[in-house]
C-alpha cells in the first residue's frame, strides 16, 4: 500500500481525491490547516515524523488572486514559505512531493500553447508566489512533480461553474470576459491524473502541465456550462476592460499537455465532452 499525505483537505482537489481513493491502492491521510500548519515549521515537522509517507500531495494554497494584491505576506507564507517547509521535510523523509502550481505563473503575452520550459512572468502577486514555489521545490528537491493546471472547477468548493449556476437562480443576464483564453479544467480528471502518477510509482520527475483539452473563453465557457444544464439566461460579453480586477489576468493561458499525454500515457478529455459528462451531484458534501 502506498501511503500518501495530502494537504489542503478541504481544497476541491483534495476533495475530488477523496472521491475517487477507494479505486486505488493509495491510502491517502487527509489534513486541514488546523491538523497541518505548512506555514509552521514544527507542524510540518510532526506530521510527516507520525508516519512514513511515500507522496506528498499540496493542495494546500492562497488562491485568492486579488485579494493577494493586499495581504502579499499571507499569500507567500502559504504558497511559497509553506512549500519550502514542505519541501525540506520531503528531502528529509525520501518523499516525494506533487504540488499544484498555476497558468498564472505565465504573463498571457504568448500566442500559442505553454510548453514546461517556456520562460515565466507572473502578472500579480498570486502568480508570484506560485512561481517562487516551483523555484523552491526544484532547488531542494530531486523527487518531485509540478503540475501547472488551469481554471478547475468541481462539485466542491467555490468555483467559476458553481458561480454561473447560482447566477441564473438569481439573475436573469450576465455579462462575462470574453478576451480572457485559457482551459477549464474538471479536478476530478487532475485527481485522477495524480493518482496515475502515485500508482505508477513513476520516475520522470520535473514540471507538467494538466487541463482538459482545447481552449475558450470565460464567455464561451460560461455558455456551454447553461446549455448543459438548459439554462435560458441572458449573456452579455464584455471586454477585460470593463471588468476592472485589483491585478491583471493573463489573455492567453492555454496549456501544452502533450508532455503529460506522452510520459503518462493519457487521453484526456476535451473541455466540452469533461463539462457534459460532469455531474455536479457527484459526492456532494
Amino acid at each position: 500500500m502506498i501511503k500518501v499525505l495530502v494537504t489542503g483537505k478541504d481544497s476541491q482537489l483534495a476533495q475530488c481525491l477523496n472521491y475517487i481513493k477507494d479505486c486505488t491502492d493509495i491510502a491517502f491521510t487527509f489534513k486541514n490547516s488546523k491538523e497541518l500548519n505548512i506555514t509552521d515549521n514544527d507542524s510540518v515537522s510532526r506530521n510527516f515524523e507520525e508516519s512514513n509517507y511515500d507522496y506528498c500531495v499540496n493542495c494546500a494554497a492562497y488562491t485568492a488572486v486579488d485579494l493577494a494584491e493586499a495581504e502579499p505576506e499571507k499569500a507567500r507564507n502559504i504558497n511559497t514559505i509553506g512549500v519550502i517547509n514542505l519541501s525540506v521535510a520531503c528531502k528529509k523523509h525520501k518523499v516525494s512531493l506533487i504540488h499544484i502550481s498555476s497558468d498564472f505563473v505565465f504573463d498571457g503575452e504568448s500566442s500559442k500553447p505553454y510548453s514546461e520550459t517556456d520562460s515565466k512572468n507572473p502578472l500579480g502577486i498570486y502568480g508570484k508566489t506560485k512561481s517562487e514555489a516551483e523555484d523552491k521545490i526544484a532547488e531542494t528537491l530531486e523527487s518531485y512533480f509540478i503540475i501547472r493546471t488551469s481554471w478547475l472547477y468541481s462539485q466542491h468548493k467555490s468555483n467559476f461553474l458553481k458561480t454561473m449556476l447560482n447566477l441564473s437562480k438569481t439573475k436573469k443576464e450576465i455579462s462575462v470576459v470574453n478576451d480572457q483564453i485559457g482551459c477549464p479544467t474538471n479536478a476530478n480528471d487532475l485527481a485522477f491524473l495524480i493518482c496515475k502518477i502515485i500508482d505508477s510509482s513513476s520516475k520522470a520527475f520535473g514540471v507538467y502541465h494538466f487541463c482538459n483539452k482545447g481552449e475558450t473563453s470565460w464567455f464561451n465557457f460560461a455558455e456551454e456550462i447553461f446549455k448543459k444544464w438548459n439554462i435560458k439566461l441572458k449573456i452579455k460579453p464584455i471586454k477585460t476592460s470593463e471588468y476592472p480586477t485589483a491585478v491583471k489576468r493573463p489573455k492567453y493561458s492555454v496549456l501544452d499537455t502533450s508532455k503529460t499525454e506522452r510520459i503518462f500515457n493519457l487521453n484526456i478529455n476535451s473541455w466540452k465532452n469533461a463539462l457534459h459528462n460532469f455531474n455536479l451531484t457527484q459526492n456532494k458534501e
